[in-house]
């Protein structure tokens, strides 16, 4: 087992994986995206970090259901009821800062799990020390607008309107709508090629990703249609940093308006940085990163 791993047990008896990485006084717990993706590409956060002259202890870990944690039977419809939540997975996060020992800490999530890091810091604020919203809107309608302007930047007429026949007729698994999507994750999500993140076997847990997101990254046919937070970003009141790749799904303006909604936050965007800019470009990446926490840390960040 990889050094710095720890397997916790939850309340409610699964496991889960998590593993702490590099030293120092100040701690950073990771949460990844999906819903139902894995820590993957936090595993050299805190190197990147040292390379920034910082030293961080930077935690990870699966979430349930996801690659190296346990698997609840999502055929089974209570569990799917008592798991597949927003409730769910947000207390889960505090009950692994819990069972780790964490407080006064930092918390970063990509994606999903940037929308996790937005409902973690109004309902339980008083654990963090800041906040990193990497990759997240606050309202899912931005999201779903900017999807179509990258289809139509990315793709001809012809294209939008065989993937969009497609996605009427629930025929996802199409050959030539997939390759369609490659394209698109191409240009947005990895933009590093061959990406790093790529296995032989596809370990999303897609009972998960389908109960929230759907199909693919670029269409949206579960709960998370519906998710708007923008009413709550008032109550945020830990340090916040925003930041978004130039070149992504998630689109830059509405993380602007984001850092201004929030009470002490502010903005940065990872220059050839598609959805996993942490991957794409690193170095900008993790200096906006070790910035922000030395001015938190010094007392010196604001808007």
């Amino acid at each position: 087992m990889r050094q710095g791993t720890k397997i916790i047990t939850l309340n409610n008896g699964y496991h889960l994986w998590t593993n702490t990485q590099g030293e120092g006084d100040i701690h950073l717990l990771a949460l990844h995206g999906g819903p139902g993706g894995e820590h993957e590409y936090w595993e050299d956060a805190a190197k990147q970090l040292k390379k920034q002259g910082l030293n961080v202890q930077v935690t990870m870990y699966d979430q349930l259901g996801s690659w190296y944690s346990d698997s609840p039977d999502f055929s089974d419809p209570q569990v799917r009821k008592d798991i597949l939540t927003y409730e769910y997975f947000l207390d889960e996060v505090d009950e692994v800062r819990d069972k780790l020992g964490l407080d006064n800490f930092y918390l970063i999530g990509q994606s999903w799990g940037g929308l996790l890091v937005q409902e973690y810091a109004e309902k339980y604020g008083m654990h963090l020390k800041g906040a990193i919203i990497s990759s997240m809107v606050d309202r899912i309608d931005d999201y779903t607008k900017h999807l179509e302007q990258v289809r139509e930047e990315a793709l001809t007429p012809e294209q939008v309107a065989y993937m969009k026949k497609c996605e009427a007729n629930n025929d996802y698994d199409n050959q030539k709508y997939q390759s369609y999507v490659d394209i698109l994750n191409k240009g947005y999500i990895d933009r590093k090629q061959p990406s790093k993140l790529s296995h032989l076997i596809d370990v999303t847990n897609n009972d998960i990703y389908g109960a929230f997101q759907g199909d693919n990254e670029f269409v949206i046919t579960g709960k998370l249609a519906e998710w708007n937070f923008t009413d709550h970003l008032k109550n945020i009141k830990v340090p916040t940093l925003v930041t978004f790749g130039e070149h992504e799904t998630m689109p830059v303006e509405t993380g602007k308006r984001m850092a201004q909604m929030i009470p002490n936050a502010k903005f940065v965007s990872t220059p050839k940085g598609g959805h996993h800019h942490m991957v794409d470009n690193p170095d900008v990446y993790y200096k906006h990163l070790a910035d922000f926490i030395r001015q938190v840390e010094d007392g010196t960040f604001n808007q």
